[in-house]
């Protein structure tokens, strides 16, 4: 980890230093802090957005087929919302969070005009973070560092 002015820290990013480095910024993450839940370990981390990208990537048909079912449509915006926050996608995490809590407090509400905003600010924070991830997986395999 490396000071920066502030008083702030960033991961190491010099490859010499034998951590994996991780990207400075990323569209629609928080990698710093997310780095820092993870013990200050960046290869745990890539392993985080490694099994993010893997695991929810046919997430999104997944859920358009959940809607209308409010318990099964929860589970699924809970279990996203739970991974975008642990790799570090604030803005994924909290999408989710309002459309699940909505969906909590009126369980009959699946069809309430009141969702269709949340379901497309969801929508629309799964397609910046997951796609933003996968391409960061992507470059860092090509670049012949791949999280154990």
């Amino acid at each position: 980890w490396l000071p920066i002015p502030g008083g702030k820290w960033k991961p190491s990013t010099r490859l010499g230093d034998g951590a994996m480095p991780v990207p400075d910024s990323l569209d629609g993450f928080d990698v710093a802090e997310a780095v820092g839940r993870m013990l200050d370990q960046p290869g745990l981390w890539w392993q985080a957005v490694g099994m993010f990208v893997e695991h929810f990537a046919d997430w999104p048909a997944a859920w358009a087929g959940s809607i209308g079912d409010d318990v099964a449509e929860r589970r699924l915006v809970h279990a996203v919302g739970s991974a975008a926050a642990n790799v570090g996608a604030n803005a994924l995490f909290a999408a989710s969070r309002a459309l699940e809590e909505s969906l909590r407090q009126d369980p009959a509400s699946h069809s309430a005009p009141g969702l269709a905003p949340l379901r497309d600010a969801l929508r629309a924070a799964f397609a910046r973070a997951w796609g933003a991830a996968h391409l960061a997986v992507m470059k860092n395999a090509a670049a012949g560092r791949v999280a154990s």
